[in-house]
């Protein structure tokens, strides 16, 4: 079951955001776009904020994407990005400075 945008983010009832506005024109669990609407604002998002985070991704990451493009089934793909975005806001990640130098 869905939990609606409120669950996720700072929107609160009659705050005037965006998300207030999004909620609703869409529904509180955006329940009025369809599959391909949602995917790409997931991509949407995804890409400015990996526009803004700092420094690259290793070359390796990009077969890495091609690989589960090509090899994953839909379901397993679906819970890739549920536990992408789960590592993203609640998990730890290496920093640039981390990342394993090139031999």
């Amino acid at each position: 079951m869905s939990k609606p945008i409120g669950h996720y983010t700072s929107y609160t009832i009659n705050d005037g955001s965006l998300l207030e506005s999004l909620q609703e024109k869409y529904g509180s669990t955006f329940e009025l776009m369809t599959r391909r609407e949602k995917l790409f604002l997931i991509s949407a998002v995804a890409a400015q904020l990996c526009d803004q985070a700092p420094g690259r991704c290793r070359d390796e990451i990009y077969t890495v994407g091609h690989q589960i493009k090509s090899s994953l089934p839909l379901y397993d793909r679906e819970g890739l990005v549920e536990a992408l975005t789960n590592q993203i806001r609640y998990g730890q990640s290496l920093s640039v400075e981390e990342l394993p130098m090139k031999q």
